[in-house]
Formats: structure tokens, sequence, C-alpha cells
């Protein structure tokens, strides 16, 4: 049986690629049930999706089925994977409200498979905060967000809001249809940031989140592989079925990292590990008394991905992550070149939307031959694509 792919469209000039995007996915071989509401059929016809699936297209609640089970209930069942391209603002915000006013909306309440959403609209009204946090919502109950292309939008502007092309989100929809490719392989991973300590009540540490490394580690998983997350201090929850050591200080994950790689197939260092600490350790508090300053010794912490690639057996693979602000590509590939990993991630910190305590991210992955470019896209994506590059070295 193929599998099941639920196509979601809302009202948005973006619809016409949704014709594309359902032309693939039945050309893929997949059973492709779509769902279009009311302001969806002013830009496309359902005569149309329903011409390239080979299925009658629904959009309306109170139409009943031929039998009597109810429109979005019937829908659900047996789906692998929901796809909503183009997703308006409106419609986001009623699923991130939880409403279910309409046969998509009540669809997508009642699916219990993985779920994509394409945020498309006009690049005002995607960089609003009431819709930036609706996305935020969603991604926080596991919605996959496609993040959308910067360019000419229909209404003449330039800007981020953009439909991804078709091809790209038949990618994702694969990523999903197809776990296991990861299945025997063993992940190290780490992620989040190390804290430092001054005294007993402050410390040196970092805005990192641990996003990026906690999706890598989520997105392995799903795909077959098994993880061990060493992982500083967070809020985030460590992924289910990974073995989770949670650390504070860099000298403790180098200590870890260094006991369990000798059994990996890969390492991939998410984590934003403090470069320096304190020389001396201040017992107590250092109290400020009327000082006029505070002159703080620091000494290098241990280089994990250095002290890993030196005991790195042949088949080993290391991934690094370096954080720039400028000349992003020209440091990134001195720091690769430097520390000779089998790739690295250079991330833009200075970049709007990406990086640091965000969903998504953006950068250049770069490897002794090639440099590649991946613009803005949620931090799951890009950990497949670094799964997917990974997955070609073994």
């Amino acid at each position: 049986m193929p599998p099941r792919v639920l196509l979601g469209i809302t009202g948005g000039i973006a619809a016409y690629k949704s014709a594309s995007l359902a032309s693939s996915l039945t050309k893929c071989g997949y059973d492709v049930r779509t769902v279009m509401t009311e302001a969806a059929c002013e830009f496309i016809t359902p005569t149309t999706l329903k011409s390239l699936t080979g299925n009658p297209v629904k959009k309306n609640i109170f139409s009943p089925p031929a039998d009597s089970t109810i429109n979005h209930i019937e829908l659900a069942e047996g789906i692998d994977i929901g796809i909503v391209a183009p997703a308006s603002a409106d419609f986001l915000a009623r699923l991130a409200a939880g409403q279910g006013d309409d046969l998509l909306s009540t669809t997508m309440l009642a699916l219990n498979s993985p779920v994509i959403l394409a945020p498309t609209m006009n690049v005002n009204m995607y960089e609003k905060d009431v819709v930036q946090d609706n996305i935020d919502i969603l991604a926080d109950r596991g919605y996959q967000i496609a993040v959308p292309e910067t360019g000419r939008l229909a209404c003449g502007t330039e800007g981020k809001g953009r439909m991804p092309e078709p091809e790209d989100l038949v990618r994702s929809i694969k990523k999903e249809l197809v776990p296991g490719d990861l299945a025997g392989y063993k992940f190290l991973i780490t992620a989040g940031p190390t804290r430092e300590p001054l005294d007993e009540v402050r410390f040196l540490s970092n805005h990192s989140s641990g996003r990026m490394g906690y999706k890598a580690a989520e997105r392995a998983i799903y795909r077959g592989a098994e993880v061990t997350l060493v992982s500083g201090p967070t809020d985030l929850e460590a992924p289910a079925g990974c073995s989770n050591y949670s650390v504070e200080k860099a000298e403790e994950m180098h200590e870890i990292c260094s006991q369990v790689f000798p059994d990996m197939d890969a390492a991939i260092l998410a984590a934003a590990v403090s470069d320096f600490k304190p020389a001396n350790f201040i017992s107590g508090k250092i109290k400020k008394n009327d000082r006029p300053g505070l002159e703080l010794s620091l000494e290098p912490n241990p280089d994990i991905l250095n002290s890993l690639r030196e005991m790195k057996k042949p088949g080993q693979k290391i991934i690094g992550f370096a954080a720039e602000a400028e000349n992003i590509l020209v440091r990134g590939r001195d720091k690769y070149e430097k520390k000779a990993p089998d790739m690295l991630f250079v991330n833009d910190i200075s970049a709007k939307n990406t990086g640091f305590k965000s969903e998504n991210n953006e950068g250049y992955l770069i490897g002794q031959n090639f440099e590649e470019k991946i613009t803005e896209r949620s931090k799951a994506m890009i950990a497949d694509i670094l799964l997917d590059r990974i997955k070609e070295l073994f």
C-alpha cells in the first residue's frame, strides 16, 4: 500500500505551486488526498487537484461522505504525513489556538502523523510578532516548519514569505516517510552551552539554547540511529530513545565524549563549548567591597573536536560547528582547515531570526572539496541535511 499524504491548501497566490507539489507527490507513488479551504478554491480549482492526484478533493466539513463516516475523522485515518502548503497566517493562527472551524483545521487536529507547515504570505505579515509567535507555538508542539524563501513576492515587494519550491517540500516529505535509513549507526551528539564557574554564584557561559543539537538527536533517532546525547544546561527535554548525559563544564563534556566516541560511527559536535574558563575558582561569593573593578585570569578549556580527531579510527566521522558574526565563509573555511573535521557547519550568529535561541538556522556546510550554502530553514530540516551528508560519507 503506497504511503498516504494529506495535502492541505489554504488561500494565497502560492496555491498554484500546490498543483506542482501534488503532481510530484503522485509521480513518487504516493496516495495524495487533498483538502482545500474556501479561500484556496479562489486561486486554484478542486478539479485541477483531482485530475493530478486521481482522488476526490474535500473542502466542506458539512458535505457528508458517501458512507456514514465523519469527514475529518475519515480523512485523518491512515495518513502517513500531512503537509499544508501554502499555510496562510489565518490558518496558522487558528491551528495554534486549537480551533477547528473548517474541514482542514479539524482534520489537522484529528491527525496523529507528522505534519509539515509551509507559512506563505507577505513579508510584513510574516515578520509580525503575532505570526512569529504562532509559528513558534506550532514548532514547539511538533509541527515541522518549512521556512519561507526570500525573493520577489506577488504583491511586488521583496522579502521573506515565498512558499518553498515543490521539490524541496517533496524532499522533506520523503525524509519523514523513509525512517530507518540510519539504522545500525551510532551517533555522539553534543548540544547546549557549558558553564564555567567563577565563584559559587557566577559563571561564564553563552546564549546557546541547545536546539540545533537536540534536533539533530531527534532526527537521527527517528531515522533509526542509536544516539548518545551529551548536553550542557538547557530547558529542553532529551529526545526519547537516546542515552543522555547532562554536564555543566567543558571538562565534563570533554571527558564523556572521549569515553564514548570510540564506539561511535560519527560525532556531531553542535554544543557551544566555552573556549576559556576562570584560572582560579573562588569559594563563596566574590564581594564588591567598593573595588573599582575586577580582573579575571582565564585559561583555555580542552578542545573536544581536536581530542576526538586525535583518537579517531578509520571510518569514523566528525562534524564540527562554528558560530561567526562576520566573514562567515572565510572564517569557516579557515577553521575547517585548522581543525580538519570531516565537515564543518558554520552559522551566522548576527543574522536575524537564526542562530542562538531561534527555531531556525542558516549557514555554510564546508567539506574538503565543497562549500554548500544552506538557506534559512528549521533546525530540524538542517539536521536532516547534515545527516544526509554524513550518510554519504560512510
